[in-house]
């Protein structure tokens, strides 16, 4: 069998950190058997759906490196094909037409929940073998509705949460089609993991209850029932429902943002998945290893945390001219001139150890480009007399000194032996004055980098 999964967005919002977990799983799923991963727009419901909403889920899969081998498939292009398989459902008695109103309904319900029972349709138009059925009710446009079994149990191995058993007597006849012909959702599922032949569902699992009606329609249509494995839901910081006031509600912050995508996949890839203890890995290795044994049944809660630290160590692998093309837009935005400073990339360099987010290298930047700042008070507490003299002596010393770290370092511990003091009385005041800031990398890295006229002219005034 040759493995087919796929991912099914509704446009209806953007691709958001559950739909982007379940992409990745089900891509990765694909690929670890060699097989084919299809991406599909459920995009039925007309009034919410958006051109933007399909654009923003197409840029995030992109942006993920999550590449489709099929699709996208749109449902709204395959109305004929569904009305095809409703008409011959209807021709079977697999499926019914239903004449009662919205108003008979609400009815029904409300003698139901009085009665204390569950609120169901009756089944008021399912045919069955010596039953009448109610007069058609003239200019009524009627739904269409499965034929549900009224018996027996549906069962299926869950490749998640194990063996579910949900009986027919808690379902009732879905309606598989509205009064105006459209097909609704759970058919048109249906049909196209059929059409498609999906071999592996992979999805949230708020679609467990979808699942026993999915099954059905497949066996009355004598079609093959994929697996199904339904992941849990993903939790916030504080242990909440993920959801918008959690922040980043469409992966497309998360570049804006600063984030790497193989920092996001990483992630995601250890959101409700391990793989003994490791952390840090490729999605090649992601790939070869995945597989739903080790996938948690329980909700995964989101570490905002951990996934700066996993997008600190990929910002740290980064090459640095990829790091520059994100870098020097931000940095062009704000009006620096990068020619008043050290090539970009270098600073990169030398900065992007300490970044959580490209963001933050970029901001981190800053110092190099453009006159330091000091605050006055903080100055004046590291700048003592004995800092300044030995200050002069570096500023003396670097005129002629090769120009390297480690004659830069040679020279400073020098300086600090021969006047019997120690690093921070001399690199904090030497940081200040040169870059503005207290904290920075290596001093002698930053005094390297700034160049010897720089450093010369930030300490003329000495």
């Amino acid at each position: 069998m040759t493995v087919r999964t796929r991912f099914a967005p509704s446009p209806t919002g953007f691709l958001h950190l559950g739909g982007a977990r379940t992409a990745l799983y089900s891509w990765a799923y694909a690929r670890h058997h060699k097989g084919t991963f299809v991406l599909r727009i459920e995009d039925t419901d007309v009034e919410r759906s958006t051109d933007e909403a399909v654009q923003a889920i197409i840029d995030g899969m992109q942006w993920l490196g999550l590449q489709h081998d099929e699709g996208p498939f749109y449902q709204m292009k395959r109305m004929d094909r569904y009305r095809e398989v409703i008409g011959q459902m209807l021709k079977d008695g697999t499926a019914y037409y239903c004449y009662c109103s919205p108003e008979e309904l609400d009815a029904m319900r409300e003698r139901q929940k009085a009665a204390g029972e569950i609120p169901r349709y009756d089944g008021t138009w399912r045919p069955e073998p010596g039953k009448v059925l109610p007069p058609v009710p003239e200019g009524v446009n009627p739904v269409v509705r499965f034929r549900n079994p009224l018996d027996g149990v549906v069962t299926w191995h869950d490749r998640v949460k194990g063996d579910i058993s949900i009986a027919n007597s808690q379902l009732d006849d879905l309606i598989i089609a509205r009064s105006d012909g459209t097909p609704t959702y759970n058919f048109c599922v249906v049909i196209d993991d059929w059409d498609m032949g999906i071999t592996h569902v992979i999805r949230g699992d708020d679609h467990v209850n979808n699942t026993p009606r999915q099954i059905n329609m497949l066996k009355a249509l004598n079609a093959p029932v994929p697996e199904y494995a339904h992941l849990p839901m993903i939790l916030g910081d504080d242990g909440e429902k993920l959801s918008k006031r959690h922040g980043a509600v469409s992966v497309m912050e998360y570049p804006a943002a600063g984030y790497l995508p193989e920092a996001m996949l990483n992630y995601l890839a250890r959101l409700g998945w391990s793989h003994g203890d490791d952390e840090i890995f490729s999605m090649e290795q992601f790939c070869e290893w995945f597989d739903f044994d080790h996938l948690s049944s329980s909700a995964s809660q989101f570490n905002t945390e951990k996934l700066n630290w996993l997008n600190n160590h990929y910002i740290r692998e980064a090459d640095n001219a990829r790091l520059e093309a994100m870098v020097r837009p931000q940095l062009e935005k704000l009006g620096v001139d990068l020619s008043t400073g050290p090539a970009l990339q270098d600073v990169i360099g030398l900065m992007k150890d300490r970044a959580s987010t490209v963001n933050e290298l970029a901001s981190s930047c800053l110092i190099f480009y453009g006159n330091p700042d000091p605050d006055p008070e903080v100055l004046k507490e590291h700048l003592t007399d004995a800092s300044r003299e030995a200050l002069k002596e570096y500023a003396s010393n670097i005129e002629t000194i090769d120009w390297n770290r480690d004659a830069l370092k040679a020279m400073m511990k020098g300086i600090l032996k021969q006047r019997k003091m120690k690093m921070p009385q001399v690199a904090m005041p030497l940081r200040l004055l040169l870059t503005g800031e207290l904290h920075t990398p290596s001093i002698d890295a930053v005094v390297c980098l700034f160049g010897r006229e720089t450093v010369l002219s930030r300490l003329k005034d000495l």
